[in-house]
Parts: structure tokens; C-alpha cells; sequence
């Protein structure tokens, strides 16, 4: 049984931003990409009872210890606590055993991370690139095929940004600093 009051490094696995609130410890948290922060086991304890809480702790969340979050989440397969970092050595240097067993046993968090790394590393292992395919109906291919056309549309409208020519005259603009007319005169005197 874990202490309420150890300190377990709570780690944010995705890429994008997490938060929780806790209303009972009036406690409201969030994490940057990759964050980590130091709460008491308690806290995570009372996270996994909010409404939410349990699937963040499951999936996107990791708790970076074993006995804490085999306590909180049960039985915990070792790709709970992949992080980003391994995913990438996961793609780069993994079998394709090791990649089918971190589709199956993963949690939602490390799979999204699996697709977004395939994608960012141009995943050249076509065997991967079918397995992401086969387990997730995620295609790696055509991911990479957008991504490269969203980067040459980007280059073709940083290329044309440029002037090509003065540009007219505005409307309506004339010798009293673009103005159409002239302003109303105030009946109130300004003093300053």
C-alpha cells in the first residue's frame, strides 16, 4: 500500500496541453506538452475518482511509479510508461514484435504518439507503416503525402508574400491625411 503523502512524478505524455481539477483538494493543474510535476499519491489517488479522472491517469498521464499506478490502474503493461522518447526509438530502432505488442497493450496516448512519430519521422519501415495501418486504419502514407503538400503550399505562400507593385492610391483619401471630410466641430472647448 502506498503512503497518501509520497511524492510520484506525474508526467504529461502528449503533445498537446492536459488539466484536471480536483474539488475536494481544490486543486486545478495543468500541463504543457511533456511536463512533469511532483503530487502526493493521494492527489492521483483523488484524481482517478473525478469524473474523467481515471481515463487521464490511464491514457495521457503518466504516474512514474510502478507500485503507485499498479495501485491506482491494476495490472500495468510496460507500455503505459513509454514517453516520447522511447516511442521514437520504438519507430527507429524497434522490431515490428515490439511495435504490434505497443498497439495492443499501449494506452490511447502512447498509440497517438506512435501515429504522430510515424508521421514526423517519415516511418521508412513499410512492415510498420502496414502494422499502424492494420491496428489503428490510421495511413501513415497518405499522412505524410498531406504533410508534404501542407509544407509546399506553406513554401509557395512564403515565396509570394513579397510586393510585386505600389499599391494604388487608397479611396477616398486626399490632402487632409485621408480623411473624406472634414471632422465635426465640437461646441465643447478643450481645456488642457
Amino acid at each position: 500500500m502506498v503512503e497518501k503523502d509520497r511524492i510520484i512524478n506525474l508526467i504529461n505524455r502528449d503533445r498537446g496541453s492536459v488539466g484536471y481539477k480536483i474539488p475536494d483538494l481544490n486543486i486545478h493543474r495543468t500541463f504543457s506538452p511533456g511536463e512533469v510535476k511532483k503530487v502526493t499519491f493521494d492527489e492521483i489517488e483523488k484524481l482517478s475518482w473525478v469524473d474523467g479522472g481515471l481515463a487521464l491517469l490511464k491514457h495521457y498521464l503518466i504516474i512514474d511509479d510502478p507500485e503507485a499506478a499498479e495501485e491506482i490502474l491494476g495490472h500495468v503493461e510496460p507500455e503505459y510508461f513509454y514517453t516520447d522518447e522511447d516511442i521514437r526509438t520504438l519507430l527507429t530502432e524497434g522490431t515490428l514484435d515490439q511495435l504490434k505488442d505497443a498497439l495492443q497493450f499501449g494506452p490511447r496516448g502512447v498509440i497517438e504518439l506512435i501515429k504522430r512519430d510515424a508521421v514526423d519521422l517519415r516511418l521508412n519501415n513499410v512492415k510498420m507503416r502496414e502494422e499502424i495501418l492494420k491496428a489503428t486504419k490510421f495511413n501513415v502514407d497518405n499522412a505524410i503525402k498531406i504533410d508534404e503538400l501542407s509544407n509546399i503550399n506553406n513554401e509557395d505562400e512564403e515565396a509570394t508574400s513579397e510586393r510585386r507593385s505600389e499599391p494604388i492610391a487608397a479611396r477616398g483619401q486626399n490632402s487632409n491625411g485621408g480623411r473624406r471630410s472634414e471632422p465635426i466641430k465640437s461646441k465643447y472647448k478643450v481645456v488642457g
